[in-house]
Protein backbone atom coordinates (compact mmCIF):
# COMPACT_ATOMS: atom_id res chain seq x y z
CA UNK A 1 0.00 0.00 0.00
CA UNK A 2 1.76 3.13 -1.25
CA UNK A 3 0.57 6.72 -1.34
CA UNK A 4 1.56 8.96 -4.25
CA UNK A 5 1.07 12.64 -5.02
CA UNK A 6 -2.30 13.20 -6.61
CA UNK A 7 -2.17 13.74 -10.39
CA UNK A 8 -4.68 14.16 -13.19
CA UNK A 9 -4.28 10.43 -13.90
CA UNK A 10 -6.11 9.74 -10.62
CA UNK A 11 -9.26 11.56 -11.65
CA UNK A 12 -11.17 8.61 -13.11
CA UNK A 13 -10.85 6.19 -10.20
CA UNK A 14 -11.21 8.88 -7.50
CA UNK A 15 -14.32 10.31 -9.16
CA UNK A 16 -15.77 6.81 -9.24
CA UNK A 17 -15.16 6.29 -5.52
CA UNK A 18 -16.50 9.74 -4.63
CA UNK A 19 -19.56 9.05 -6.77
CA UNK A 20 -20.21 5.79 -4.94
CA UNK A 21 -20.00 7.61 -1.60
CA UNK A 22 -22.34 10.40 -2.86
CA UNK A 23 -21.42 12.75 0.02
CA UNK A 24 -22.10 16.48 0.10
CA UNK A 25 -19.07 17.86 1.97
CA UNK A 26 -17.00 20.17 -0.23
CA UNK A 27 -13.79 18.10 0.12
CA UNK A 28 -15.28 15.02 -1.57
CA UNK A 29 -14.37 15.82 -5.16
CA UNK A 30 -11.27 15.10 -7.23
CA UNK A 31 -10.88 18.71 -8.35
CA UNK A 32 -10.88 20.02 -4.76
CA UNK A 33 -8.03 17.75 -3.79
CA UNK A 34 -6.06 18.32 -6.98
CA UNK A 35 -6.08 22.12 -6.87
CA UNK A 36 -5.18 22.17 -3.16
CA UNK A 37 -2.54 19.42 -3.44
CA UNK A 38 0.41 21.77 -2.91
CA UNK A 39 -1.01 23.53 0.16
CA UNK A 40 -1.83 20.25 1.94
CA UNK A 41 0.71 17.88 0.33
CA UNK A 42 -2.15 15.63 -0.71
CA UNK A 43 -1.33 12.03 -1.57
CA UNK A 44 -3.76 9.28 -2.56
CA UNK A 45 -4.07 5.51 -2.76
CA UNK A 46 -6.60 2.70 -2.99
CA UNK A 47 -7.11 0.44 0.02
CA UNK A 48 -9.51 -2.51 0.16
CA UNK A 49 -11.64 -1.10 -2.67
CA UNK A 50 -11.75 2.37 -1.09
CA UNK A 51 -10.12 5.66 -1.94
CA UNK A 52 -7.99 7.34 0.73
CA UNK A 53 -6.33 10.75 0.75
CA UNK A 54 -3.45 11.63 3.06
CA UNK A 55 -2.72 15.28 3.86
CA UNK A 56 0.42 16.56 5.53
CA UNK A 57 0.70 20.11 6.79
CA UNK A 58 2.66 21.80 9.59
CA UNK A 59 4.11 18.47 10.66
CA UNK A 60 0.68 16.86 11.04
CA UNK A 61 -0.72 13.90 9.10
CA UNK A 62 -4.47 13.55 8.48
CA UNK A 63 -6.35 10.94 6.42
CA UNK A 64 -9.68 11.16 4.67
CA UNK A 65 -12.15 8.61 5.98
CA UNK A 66 -12.15 5.79 3.37
CA UNK A 67 -14.59 6.68 0.59
CA UNK A 68 -16.28 4.41 -1.91
CA UNK A 69 -18.12 1.11 -1.44
CA UNK A 70 -15.12 -1.07 -0.47
CA UNK A 71 -14.31 -2.62 2.92
CA UNK A 72 -14.11 0.39 5.23
CA UNK A 73 -13.25 -1.67 8.31
CA UNK A 74 -10.18 -3.27 6.74
CA UNK A 75 -9.12 0.05 5.23
CA UNK A 76 -9.29 1.72 8.64
CA UNK A 77 -7.27 -1.11 10.20
CA UNK A 78 -4.54 -0.71 7.57
CA UNK A 79 -4.42 3.07 8.05
CA UNK A 80 -4.10 2.56 11.81
CA UNK A 81 -1.23 0.13 11.19
CA UNK A 82 0.55 2.73 9.04
CA UNK A 83 0.20 5.28 11.83
CA UNK A 84 1.46 2.80 14.40
CA UNK A 85 4.59 2.17 12.33
CA UNK A 86 5.12 5.93 11.92
CA UNK A 87 4.43 6.45 15.65
CA UNK A 88 1.61 8.94 15.08
CA UNK A 89 -2.04 9.00 16.12
CA UNK A 90 -4.54 8.08 13.43
CA UNK A 91 -6.59 11.12 12.52
CA UNK A 92 -9.49 11.30 10.06
CA UNK A 93 -10.90 14.51 8.56
CA UNK A 94 -13.38 15.36 7.15
CA UNK A 95 -16.06 13.01 8.46
CA UNK A 96 -19.76 13.62 7.86
CA UNK A 97 -22.56 12.29 10.05
CA UNK A 98 -23.03 8.92 8.35
CA UNK A 99 -19.27 8.28 8.44
CA UNK A 100 -19.16 9.22 12.12
CA UNK A 101 -21.89 6.70 12.90
CA UNK A 102 -20.05 4.01 10.94
CA UNK A 103 -16.69 4.71 12.63
CA UNK A 104 -18.29 4.53 16.08
CA UNK A 105 -19.80 1.16 15.14
CA UNK A 106 -16.61 -0.23 13.57
CA UNK A 107 -14.18 1.05 16.22
CA UNK A 108 -16.13 1.64 19.46
CA UNK A 109 -14.21 3.53 22.13
CA UNK A 110 -11.16 4.10 19.91
CA UNK A 111 -11.67 7.59 18.46
CA UNK A 112 -12.45 10.97 19.98
CA UNK A 113 -14.77 12.57 17.41
CA UNK A 114 -15.38 16.32 17.61
CA UNK A 115 -16.59 19.22 15.47
CA UNK A 116 -15.37 22.75 14.85
CA UNK A 117 -17.94 25.37 13.79
CA UNK A 118 -15.31 26.97 11.53
CA UNK A 119 -15.39 23.83 9.34
CA UNK A 120 -19.15 23.62 8.71
CA UNK A 121 -20.22 23.82 5.05
CA UNK A 122 -22.94 26.29 4.03
CA UNK A 123 -25.52 24.60 1.80
CA UNK A 124 -28.43 26.45 0.17
CA UNK A 125 -31.36 25.31 -1.93
CA UNK A 126 -31.22 26.10 -5.62
CA UNK A 127 -34.53 27.95 -5.38
CA UNK A 128 -33.28 30.25 -2.62
CA UNK A 129 -30.16 31.40 -4.47
CA UNK A 130 -31.86 31.56 -7.85
CA UNK A 131 -34.91 33.59 -6.80
CA UNK A 132 -33.79 35.40 -3.61
CA UNK A 133 -37.42 35.43 -2.54
CA UNK A 134 -38.63 36.62 0.85
CA UNK A 135 -38.11 39.52 3.24
CA UNK A 136 -34.83 38.14 4.59
CA UNK A 137 -33.19 38.45 1.17
CA UNK A 138 -34.69 41.82 0.31
CA UNK A 139 -31.29 43.50 0.73
CA UNK A 140 -29.68 41.14 -1.80
CA UNK A 141 -32.33 42.01 -4.36
CA UNK A 142 -31.72 45.73 -3.77
CA UNK A 143 -27.96 45.33 -4.32
CA UNK A 144 -28.61 43.44 -7.56
CA UNK A 145 -31.00 46.18 -8.71
CA UNK A 146 -28.27 48.79 -8.16
CA UNK A 147 -25.80 46.68 -10.13
CA UNK A 148 -28.26 46.47 -13.03
CA UNK A 149 -28.78 50.24 -13.15
CA UNK A 150 -27.94 51.43 -16.66
CA UNK A 151 -28.36 48.00 -18.22
CA UNK A 152 -24.66 47.86 -19.17
CA UNK A 153 -23.97 44.39 -17.83
CA UNK A 154 -23.70 40.85 -19.21
CA UNK A 155 -23.07 37.29 -18.08
CA UNK A 156 -21.06 34.62 -19.90
CA UNK A 157 -19.49 31.25 -19.02
CA UNK A 158 -15.82 30.91 -18.20
CA UNK A 159 -13.98 29.83 -21.37
CA UNK A 160 -10.42 29.66 -22.64
CA UNK A 161 -10.86 33.18 -24.05
CA UNK A 162 -11.58 34.88 -20.70
CA UNK A 163 -9.59 32.83 -18.15
CA UNK A 164 -6.58 35.16 -18.27
CA UNK A 165 -8.91 38.07 -17.54
CA UNK A 166 -10.21 36.15 -14.50
CA UNK A 167 -6.66 35.88 -13.19
CA UNK A 168 -6.17 39.61 -13.77
CA UNK A 169 -9.31 40.35 -11.73
CA UNK A 170 -8.08 38.03 -8.97
CA UNK A 171 -4.81 39.94 -8.87
CA UNK A 172 -6.73 43.21 -8.50
CA UNK A 173 -8.73 41.62 -5.69
CA UNK A 174 -5.44 40.52 -4.12
CA UNK A 175 -3.98 44.04 -4.19
CA UNK A 176 -7.07 45.53 -2.58
CA UNK A 177 -6.55 43.18 0.38
CA UNK A 178 -2.82 43.74 0.78
CA UNK A 179 -3.16 44.95 4.38
CA UNK A 180 -5.10 41.84 5.40
CA UNK A 181 -3.09 39.35 3.34
CA UNK A 182 -2.06 36.05 4.94
CA UNK A 183 -0.73 32.61 4.03
CA UNK A 184 -4.23 31.17 3.59
CA UNK A 185 -4.99 33.78 0.90
CA UNK A 186 -1.72 32.97 -0.87
CA UNK A 187 -2.65 29.28 -0.90
CA UNK A 188 -6.09 30.12 -2.25
CA UNK A 189 -4.54 32.07 -5.13
CA UNK A 190 -2.32 29.09 -5.96
CA UNK A 191 -5.39 26.82 -5.95
CA UNK A 192 -7.30 29.27 -8.16
CA UNK A 193 -4.51 29.32 -10.73
CA UNK A 194 -4.45 25.50 -10.70
CA UNK A 195 -8.21 25.45 -11.30
CA UNK A 196 -8.00 27.81 -14.28
CA UNK A 197 -4.90 26.10 -15.72
CA UNK A 198 -6.63 22.68 -15.69
CA UNK A 199 -10.19 23.90 -16.07
CA UNK A 200 -11.36 21.43 -18.73
CA UNK A 201 -9.43 18.40 -17.44
CA UNK A 202 -11.01 18.88 -14.00
CA UNK A 203 -14.54 19.16 -15.36
CA UNK A 204 -15.08 22.60 -13.85
CA UNK A 205 -17.60 25.22 -14.91
CA UNK A 206 -17.70 28.91 -14.20
CA UNK A 207 -19.36 32.23 -14.89
CA UNK A 208 -18.13 35.74 -15.67
CA UNK A 209 -19.92 39.02 -15.01
CA UNK A 210 -19.14 42.12 -17.06
CA UNK A 211 -19.92 45.78 -16.47
CA UNK A 212 -19.27 48.25 -19.27
CA UNK A 213 -17.53 45.42 -21.08
CA UNK A 214 -15.02 44.76 -18.29
CA UNK A 215 -14.93 41.63 -16.14
CA UNK A 216 -15.95 42.61 -12.59
CA UNK A 217 -16.71 39.19 -11.08
CA UNK A 218 -16.29 35.49 -11.74
CA UNK A 219 -17.04 32.18 -10.05
CA UNK A 220 -15.92 28.56 -10.48
CA UNK A 221 -17.40 25.27 -9.28
CA UNK A 222 -18.40 21.72 -10.19
CA UNK A 223 -20.93 18.97 -9.63
CA UNK A 224 -20.23 17.52 -6.19
CA UNK A 225 -22.70 14.62 -5.99
CA UNK A 226 -26.06 13.53 -7.35
CA UNK A 227 -27.96 16.59 -6.10
CA UNK A 228 -25.35 19.17 -5.00
CA UNK A 229 -23.14 21.64 -6.85
CA UNK A 230 -20.13 23.11 -5.04
CA UNK A 231 -18.77 26.63 -5.58
CA UNK A 232 -14.99 26.69 -5.11
CA UNK A 233 -14.16 30.32 -5.93
CA UNK A 234 -16.01 33.59 -6.17
CA UNK A 235 -14.20 36.89 -6.74
CA UNK A 236 -15.57 40.37 -7.47
CA UNK A 237 -14.49 43.98 -7.26
CA UNK A 238 -15.25 44.69 -3.58
CA UNK A 239 -16.17 48.34 -4.13
CA UNK A 240 -18.73 47.66 -6.88
CA UNK A 241 -22.18 47.47 -5.31
CA UNK A 242 -24.08 44.30 -6.07
CA UNK A 243 -21.24 42.49 -7.89
CA UNK A 244 -21.09 39.60 -5.42
CA UNK A 245 -24.83 38.85 -5.13
CA UNK A 246 -25.19 39.33 -8.87
CA UNK A 247 -22.51 36.78 -9.88
CA UNK A 248 -23.84 34.43 -7.21
CA UNK A 249 -27.38 34.52 -8.60
CA UNK A 250 -26.46 34.55 -12.29
CA UNK A 251 -24.15 31.57 -11.99
CA UNK A 252 -26.75 29.55 -10.11
CA UNK A 253 -29.36 30.41 -12.76
CA UNK A 254 -27.11 29.47 -15.68
CA UNK A 255 -25.08 26.52 -14.36
CA UNK A 256 -26.89 24.88 -11.45
CA UNK A 257 -30.45 24.32 -12.59
CA UNK A 258 -30.00 20.52 -12.52
CA UNK A 259 -29.14 20.51 -8.80
CA UNK A 260 -31.24 20.81 -5.67
CA UNK A 261 -28.50 22.30 -3.49
CA UNK A 262 -25.49 24.58 -3.73
CA UNK A 263 -22.57 24.03 -1.34
CA UNK A 264 -20.63 27.26 -0.82
CA UNK A 265 -18.00 25.66 1.44
CA UNK A 266 -16.92 26.70 4.95
CA UNK A 267 -16.01 30.11 6.39
CA UNK A 268 -12.76 28.96 8.12
CA UNK A 269 -13.67 31.16 11.09
CA UNK A 270 -13.26 34.43 9.17
CA UNK A 271 -15.82 36.87 10.69
CA UNK A 272 -16.49 38.73 7.44
CA UNK A 273 -16.93 35.56 5.44
CA UNK A 274 -19.20 34.09 8.10
CA UNK A 275 -21.39 37.18 8.09
CA UNK A 276 -21.63 37.04 4.30
CA UNK A 277 -22.54 33.34 4.15
CA UNK A 278 -25.07 33.63 6.96
CA UNK A 279 -26.72 36.59 5.21
CA UNK A 280 -28.07 34.12 2.63
CA UNK A 281 -29.63 31.99 5.41
CA UNK A 282 -28.29 28.50 4.62
CA UNK A 283 -30.73 25.62 4.49
CA UNK A 284 -28.08 23.28 5.89
CA UNK A 285 -25.04 23.94 8.06
CA UNK A 286 -23.21 20.72 7.35
CA UNK A 287 -21.28 19.43 10.35
CA UNK A 288 -17.89 17.96 9.58
CA UNK A 289 -16.13 15.95 12.26
CA UNK A 290 -12.50 15.21 13.10
CA UNK A 291 -11.69 11.78 14.58
CA UNK A 292 -8.47 11.24 16.52
CA UNK A 293 -7.40 7.85 17.85
CA UNK A 294 -7.51 8.07 21.64
CA UNK A 295 -8.10 6.15 24.87
CA UNK A 296 -10.20 9.12 26.04
CA UNK A 297 -13.33 9.59 23.92
CA UNK A 298 -16.73 11.25 24.09
CA UNK A 299 -19.58 9.40 25.77
CA UNK A 300 -22.47 8.36 23.54
CA UNK A 301 -26.19 8.62 24.17
CA UNK A 302 -26.33 4.84 23.91
CA UNK A 303 -24.11 4.65 27.01
CA UNK A 304 -26.43 6.58 29.32
CA UNK A 305 -27.42 3.46 31.24
CA UNK A 306 -23.78 2.62 31.98
CA UNK A 307 -23.07 6.22 32.98
CA UNK A 308 -26.09 6.28 35.29
CA UNK A 309 -24.85 3.09 36.94
CA UNK A 310 -21.43 4.63 37.65
CA UNK A 311 -23.08 7.85 38.81
CA UNK A 312 -25.31 6.08 41.30
CA UNK A 313 -22.45 3.96 42.67
CA UNK A 314 -20.07 6.90 43.07
CA UNK A 315 -22.40 9.74 44.13
CA UNK A 316 -25.52 8.01 45.43
CA UNK A 317 -27.83 10.33 43.49
CA UNK A 318 -31.41 9.30 42.77
CA UNK A 319 -32.61 8.19 39.36
CA UNK A 320 -34.52 11.47 39.04
CA UNK A 321 -31.40 13.54 39.73
CA UNK A 322 -29.36 11.63 37.17
CA UNK A 323 -32.15 11.91 34.61
CA UNK A 324 -32.22 15.67 35.21
CA UNK A 325 -28.52 15.89 34.31
CA UNK A 326 -29.06 13.96 31.08
CA UNK A 327 -32.02 16.10 30.06
CA UNK A 328 -30.40 19.43 30.98
CA UNK A 329 -26.70 19.12 30.19
CA UNK A 330 -25.62 15.91 28.49
CA UNK A 331 -24.57 15.96 24.84
CA UNK A 332 -22.35 13.59 22.90
CA UNK A 333 -19.62 16.22 22.97
CA UNK A 334 -19.30 17.29 26.61
CA UNK A 335 -18.58 14.10 28.59
CA UNK A 336 -15.25 12.30 28.21
CA UNK A 337 -14.95 8.63 29.12
CA UNK A 338 -12.46 5.77 29.15
CA UNK A 339 -13.53 2.25 28.20
CA UNK A 340 -12.22 -0.96 29.71
CA UNK A 341 -13.42 -4.49 28.98
CA UNK A 342 -15.94 -3.11 26.48
CA UNK A 343 -17.72 -0.79 28.92
CA UNK A 344 -17.42 2.72 30.37
CA UNK A 345 -14.88 2.59 33.20
CA UNK A 346 -14.40 6.30 34.03
CA UNK A 347 -16.06 9.59 33.14
CA UNK A 348 -16.05 13.36 33.57
CA UNK A 349 -18.26 16.12 32.15
CA UNK A 350 -16.86 19.37 30.77
CA UNK A 351 -19.84 21.68 30.43
CA UNK A 352 -19.62 24.83 28.28
CA UNK A 353 -19.35 27.93 30.45
CA UNK A 354 -18.12 31.50 30.57
CA UNK A 355 -15.47 32.96 32.85
CA UNK A 356 -15.77 36.68 33.55
CA UNK A 357 -12.86 38.59 35.03
CA UNK A 358 -13.76 41.98 36.42
CA UNK A 359 -16.32 43.96 34.45
CA UNK A 360 -14.87 43.74 30.93
CA UNK A 361 -13.04 40.48 30.20
CA UNK A 362 -14.80 37.21 29.52
CA UNK A 363 -13.55 33.91 28.12
CA UNK A 364 -15.07 30.60 27.02
CA UNK A 365 -14.46 27.97 29.67
CA UNK A 366 -15.55 24.53 30.89
CA UNK A 367 -17.10 23.45 34.17
CA UNK A 368 -15.78 20.07 35.34
CA UNK A 369 -18.56 17.95 36.75
CA UNK A 370 -19.21 14.34 37.77
CA UNK A 371 -15.66 13.00 37.74
CA UNK A 372 -16.06 9.30 38.58
CA UNK A 373 -14.53 5.85 38.09
CA UNK A 374 -16.18 2.47 38.56
CA UNK A 375 -15.00 1.10 41.93
CA UNK A 376 -13.44 -1.99 40.31
CA UNK A 377 -11.29 0.19 37.99
CA UNK A 378 -9.95 2.66 40.53
CA UNK A 379 -6.25 3.26 41.22
CA UNK A 380 -5.43 2.97 37.51
CA UNK A 381 -5.09 6.71 36.93
CA UNK A 382 -8.17 7.00 34.70
CA UNK A 383 -9.47 10.22 36.27
CA UNK A 384 -6.01 11.78 35.96
CA UNK A 385 -5.83 10.69 32.33
CA UNK A 386 -9.18 12.32 31.53
CA UNK A 387 -8.29 15.58 33.31
CA UNK A 388 -4.91 15.87 31.60
CA UNK A 389 -6.51 15.08 28.25
CA UNK A 390 -9.14 17.78 28.78
CA UNK A 391 -6.53 20.39 29.72
CA UNK A 392 -4.72 19.76 26.44
CA UNK A 393 -7.88 19.45 24.33
CA UNK A 394 -9.79 22.51 25.48
CA UNK A 395 -6.88 24.86 26.30
CA UNK A 396 -9.25 27.10 28.23
CA UNK A 397 -10.09 27.79 31.89
CA UNK A 398 -11.57 24.86 33.82
CA UNK A 399 -13.48 25.19 37.09
CA UNK A 400 -14.83 22.67 39.55
CA UNK A 401 -16.28 22.33 43.05
CA UNK A 402 -14.47 19.72 45.18
CA UNK A 403 -16.59 18.13 47.89
CA UNK A 404 -13.83 17.55 50.44
CA UNK A 405 -10.43 18.81 51.48
CA UNK A 406 -8.93 15.55 50.22
CA UNK A 407 -10.33 16.20 46.73
CA UNK A 408 -9.09 19.77 46.90
CA UNK A 409 -5.55 18.49 47.44
CA UNK A 410 -6.04 15.96 44.63
CA UNK A 411 -7.03 18.60 42.09
CA UNK A 412 -4.14 20.83 43.07
CA UNK A 413 -1.88 18.18 41.55
CA UNK A 414 -3.40 19.07 38.17
CA UNK A 415 -2.84 22.80 38.51
CA UNK A 416 -6.24 23.78 39.95
CA UNK A 417 -6.05 26.74 42.33
CA UNK A 418 -8.37 28.39 44.81
CA UNK A 419 -10.04 30.95 42.60
CA UNK A 420 -13.45 32.13 43.77
CA UNK A 421 -16.24 30.99 45.99
CA UNK A 422 -19.30 30.95 43.79
CA UNK A 423 -20.41 29.51 40.49
CA UNK A 424 -23.72 30.42 38.86
CA UNK A 425 -25.82 28.07 36.77
CA UNK A 426 -27.91 29.10 33.77
CA UNK A 427 -27.16 32.80 34.08
CA UNK A 428 -26.29 35.11 36.94
CA UNK A 429 -28.76 35.23 39.87
CA UNK A 430 -29.17 38.25 42.09
CA UNK A 431 -26.43 38.75 44.69
CA UNK A 432 -28.42 37.14 47.49
CA UNK A 433 -29.39 34.20 45.27
CA UNK A 434 -25.94 33.14 44.09
CA UNK A 435 -25.51 29.40 44.08
CA UNK A 436 -22.78 27.99 46.27
CA UNK A 437 -22.34 24.36 45.24
CA UNK A 438 -19.98 23.44 48.04
CA UNK A 439 -18.84 24.74 51.38
CA UNK A 440 -15.28 24.23 50.16
CA UNK A 441 -15.51 26.85 47.39
CA UNK A 442 -14.50 26.59 43.74
CA UNK A 443 -11.16 25.87 42.12
CA UNK A 444 -9.85 27.16 38.83
CA UNK A 445 -7.35 25.83 36.30
CA UNK A 446 -5.92 28.39 33.89
CA UNK A 447 -3.98 27.52 30.74
CA UNK A 448 -0.51 28.98 30.36
CA UNK A 449 -1.56 32.06 28.40
CA UNK A 450 -0.71 35.75 29.09
CA UNK A 451 -4.34 36.90 29.33
CA UNK A 452 -4.90 34.72 32.39
CA UNK A 453 -1.81 35.70 34.36
CA UNK A 454 -2.81 36.49 37.94
CA UNK A 455 -6.53 36.58 37.23
CA UNK A 456 -7.29 33.91 39.86
CA UNK A 457 -6.48 36.56 42.48
CA UNK A 458 -9.34 38.72 41.24
CA UNK A 459 -13.10 38.33 41.55
CA UNK A 460 -14.30 35.95 38.85
CA UNK A 461 -17.80 34.99 37.79
CA UNK A 462 -18.24 31.56 36.25
CA UNK A 463 -21.52 30.83 34.49
CA UNK A 464 -22.44 27.31 33.33
CA UNK A 465 -24.31 27.71 30.06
Amino acid sequence: MEFHEITLADREWMTGYFGAADLNACEFSFATNFIWRHAYQIEVTQIEGCGVCRCRKDGKTVFFYPFGDGDHKKAIEKICNICKIENIKTEFYPIVEEQRAELLALSPGEFEIDTDRDDFDYIYSYEKLATLKGKKLHGKRNHIARFKDGGDWSYEPVTASNRDACIELAEVWEKKRAEKWNDAMTQEMVALREALAHFDELGLSGGVLRKNGNIVAFTIGEALNSDTFVVHFEKALPDLQGAYPMINQQFVLHACEEFSYINREEDTGDPGLRKSKLSYFPDILLKKYRAVQSDVVFALSSEKEEIAEIWQKCFGDTKEEITCYFETYFTEQNMLVIHEDGKVAAMASFLPAELSIGEEKSFPARYVYAVATRPEYRKRGYAAKILNYAKEKYRMPLALQPESDALREYYKKFGFMDGFSRISQKGEPAEDEKVVFSEFGAMLFLPDQPEFAGCYLKYCRFVVQ
